[in-house]
This record gives structure tokens, C-alpha cells and sequence, in this order.
């Protein structure tokens, strides 16, 4: 705010001072003279034409007169000092809250980037790590780590949970990774040899996922009363072709295709190998019950930057995405 400042010290100062002293009681009307202080200020935004103090004018030659205390805001607004105006509103920035989440890297890490400038315009910024080892995942949301998981579904979650004493909850169902069977000596089921070596993940809740799956072909039939989602080669009780089954690490599957007639093989670890989803032997169906879910720890469900993940993740556009980037590998399941 510009000043003009009237001080006693000069004789046509003096002359003013005086000049305003006999009418100063316009002056306590407006609320600019005071007794108790030497000086008097008059604050403007023209530098001493016009005087602000929404009742005075002050023009040059020192003449003044008492404004019309009717007038509309609009004009009153014209003489303000902007410095002093308490009712200019100035629009407060959105806060923005890291959210850390860590991710397999396909199609889960792709995913959840496909989706963070949206989150940003909400004040989440989406903060995705990849775990080269995902058997890290659970333990890092456990330590705080990270806020939240996306690389397992249910049953996988409800094996190990119990045993590694994990209090975590599930907010919402992203995608299916249809569990495929491949090879890279056959092409049909039919081509499956007697004694053929087929490597199946050694995981309890995936492996009981492939065992169902070559039940469904009519390789295998598994004892009944199987409800855990959990199964091994033991509880076989019919194999006619006599397949030896090779438990190892999901991850290395893919690398083993070679040395084996075929492998029942996560889609993600597929699309990270660069093998075409579509030459899968046979796969699961859409209805499969092995959603890739968003884990965090139980309490921090209701915080207000997870609901927005999870709304973001389950909105049509990323559906669209998902149909568009991996056709028959993964599907939405919301």
C-alpha cells in the first residue's frame, strides 16, 4: 500500500496540519484522525491523488470531501487498498500425500503408473517400487515399509497370512491373470507323452491353482475334501499318463520350458518372460477365483488415499486399458 504521509515538518505542512485540524471532525468520521499520534496517514493505490478509506477523497490543493457512505461495493472497491482488502479469497493449494505402493512389475507396476497422474490431480502422489523378489512384498507391508501391496490374490494371501502372522486386509479386486499351461515342444494336450515332465509352481496356493487346472484337462483327478486351496503331487489319486511333476519357483518356470515337455506358469511371469500369452496349450477361464488384489495393513483401509486408489484402479478407463494393452492375458475383475 503507497503513502502519503503528512508530518510536521515544514511550514507548508504546518499549513495543512492546521487546515485539517479545523475540520478533523470529518476526519474521526473517518475513522484516519487521532489525537494521541503525531502524524497523520492517508493509505491510496494513487499515490496521493485519491485517498482510499472507503469516505475520503484527497485530491490536489488538499481539498477533501466525505464520500457518500451509500455507495455500492463496486465503486467503493475502485479506491481500496488492495493490501488491506481481508475479502480477496486466494485459492489454498491441494495438499498432496505420498502413497508408496509396492508391485510386481507386469502388468501390476504398468498398471497403477497408468493411473497416477489421475490420482495426482487428487493430492495422491502414487509412489509404485518394484520387488524383483515379490516374496518380499507381504514382509515389507509388514515392516512399513510401504503403504499397500498389488502382486497376490486371495488364496495365496489366506496361506501364508496365518503362519507369518500377517494382520493385513483387502480393499479391492484389480485384474485375473488367467494361470496358463505351456510348452515349448507341444501344442495340443494331446501331444502330452506317458512320463512327461511337467513343472508346476512350489507355492501352496499356486500349486494347488495348477493341479486344478490339469484336473480340468483330465490329466490328473485329486482326492476330494480339498477346501484350503492348498494341494500337492501326494494328493493326486489318478495320473494315466504318469506325469512327473517338478515343483520350483514361480519365477523360473519360464526359464525351464526347455528341459520340460510343458509348465503351468503365472500370465504375469509370461508377460515379463516376452512370451506371447495367446500360445498358452490351455488356460484358465474368466470365472477364476485368483483376483490380484490391494493389500495394507488392517486399519489404514479407511484412509482417504486408499479409497482413492482403489476407485481409480476400478474405473473404467483402467478397465479399457487393461482389455486394450493385454487382450486374452489378464482381465478386469470389476
Amino acid at each position: 500500500m503507497c503513502m502519503v504521509k503528512l508530518a510536521r515538518s515544514s511550514g507548508l505542512t504546518m499549513w495543512v496540519l492546521f487546515s485539517l485540524w479545523q475540520n478533523k471532525i470529518h476526519f474521526r468520521k473517518a475513522g484516519i484522525y487521532n489525537e494521541n499520534q503525531k502524524n497523520i496517514y492517508v493509505g491510496c493505490n494513487y499515490s496521493g491523488v485519491h485517498a482510499c478509506f472507503d469516505c475520503l477523497r484527497f485530491r490536489f490543493g488538499f481539498q477533501y470531501r466525505q464520500r457518500d457512505q451509500q455507495q455500492t461495493g463496486a465503486r467503493r472497491s475502485k479506491f481500496r487498498c488492495k493490501k488491506n482488502d481481508s475479502s480477496a479469497k486466494t485459492e489454498e493449494p491441494v495438499k498432496e500425500t505420498t502413497l508408496k505402493i509396492g508391485a510386481a512389475a507386469v502388468p501390476h507396476a504398468e498398471i497403477l503408473n497408468f493411473i497416477k497422474p489421475k490420482l495426482l490431480e487428487q493430492g495422491v502422489n502414487l509412489d509404485v517400487v518394484v520387488f524383483d523378489d515379490e516374496g518380499q512384498l507381504n514382509p515389507a507391508l509388514k515392516e512399513k515399509q510401504i503403504d499397500a501391496n498389488y502382486f497376490q490374490h486371495v488364496p495365496y494371501l489366506d496361506s501364508v497370512k496365518t503362519e507369518q502372522g500377517y494382520d493385513f486386509t483387502v480393499t479391492t479386486k484389480v485384474h485375473v491373470e488367467p494361470i496358463g499351461f505351456y510348452s515349448d515342444k507341444i501344442k495340443s494336450v494331446d501331444e502330452l507323452k506317458d512320463g512327461a515332465q511337467i513343472g508346476i509352481p512350489n507355492n501352496p496356493s499356486n500349486e494347488y491353482r495348477a493341479l486344478v487346472l490339469l484336473q480340468e484337462q483330465g490329466l490328473i483327478k485329486l482326492k476330494d475334501g480339498l477346501t484350503t486351496y492348498e494341494a500337492t503331487p501326494k494328493d493326486i489319486v489318478e495320473n494315466p499318463k504318469n506325469l512327473k511333476f517338478v515343483e520350483a519357483d514361480s519365477a523360473t518356470l519360464p526359464r525351464a520350458l526347455q528341459d520340460l515337455e510343458g509348465a503351468v506358469i503365472n500370465t504375469n511371469l509370461i508377460l515379463e518372460a516376452g512370451i506371447d500369452p495367446k500360445s498358452a496349450v490351455f488356460r484358465e477361464n474368466a470365472n477364476s477365483p485368483y483376483a490380484n488384489v490391494i493389500v495394507v495393513r488392517t486399519g489404514d483401509e479407511n484412509r482417504e488415499e486408499i479409497k482413492k486408489l482403489d476407485e481409480a484402479l476400478t474405473s473404467p478407463e483402467v478397465k479399457k486399458f487393461i482389455e486394450e494393452k493385454y487382450g486374452v492375458a489378464v482381465a478386469a475383475a470389476f
